[in-house]
């Protein structure tokens, strides 16, 4: 599990530092799937609430480990096109702290609530990052190659607390719940400045 974990934070890395081939034509797509790489990366609150997803997911177990990270991806793009067309949504910067907290506490406090029910959760928590990474499109970039770039960025992430869950689950569970605990005061703490 280690070795996978290895690979993905490698790969990603990769991804990351890689600068546009200049000789070839299409450099705004090539900055627009890096800035969208780069926008969930760079923001200490989308990596939190995105590992937690993940993390919770794969704590929770069995269907959760594919519904809780495809609900966030699928409304996440839904609310990133919508953010992209320019339509305010207000407390954005809000519910994107909210989303740190609650998934943590839910971490620290082993929810396990029915299937449709965390599904939402991580849906609705979507909407504020999705919503924030499309109004933030870079001017020049194309839209298609940049949601690409934020889709990619999220999964690996999901998939960065997937790997952890596994590693936690069985290993040192109580690590698992205080790393909760500290997801959730992190997200107090966002939600603060």
């Amino acid at each position: 599990m280690q070795a996978v974990v290895k690979r993905m934070g490698v790969a990603l890395l990769v991804a990351v530092m890689a600068g546009p081939a200049l000789a070839h034509t299409g450099v705004g797509a090539v900055h627009g799937f890096q800035a969208g790489l780069l926008h969930p990366l760079l923001g200490a609150d989308h990596v939190l609430a995105m590992v937690a997803v993940g993390l919770w997911a794969g704590l929770v177990g069995g269907r959760t480990r594919l519904a809780y990270p495809l609900a966030f991806v699928a409304m996440m793009v839904v609310a990133g096109l919508w953010g992209m067309s320019g339509a305010a949504l207000p407390g954005v910067e809000i519910g994107i702290a909210v989303s740190v907290i609650v998934l943590g506490l839910a971490i620290a406090l082993k929810a396990t609530p029915p299937l449709a029910a965390g599904t939402a959760a991580c849906a609705i928590f979507a909407i504020f990052h999705g919503h924030a990474h499309g109004a933030e499109l870079p001017d020049g970039a194309g839209a298609f190659s940049y949601a690409a770039g934020f889709v990619l960025a999220t999964v690996a992430l999901h998939g960065a607390g997937l790997a952890a869950a596994g590693a936690l689950a069985k290993r040192a569970p109580l690590l698992a719940r205080v790393a909760g605990g500290g997801l959730a005061l992190a997200g107090i703490a966002i939600l603060a400045s």
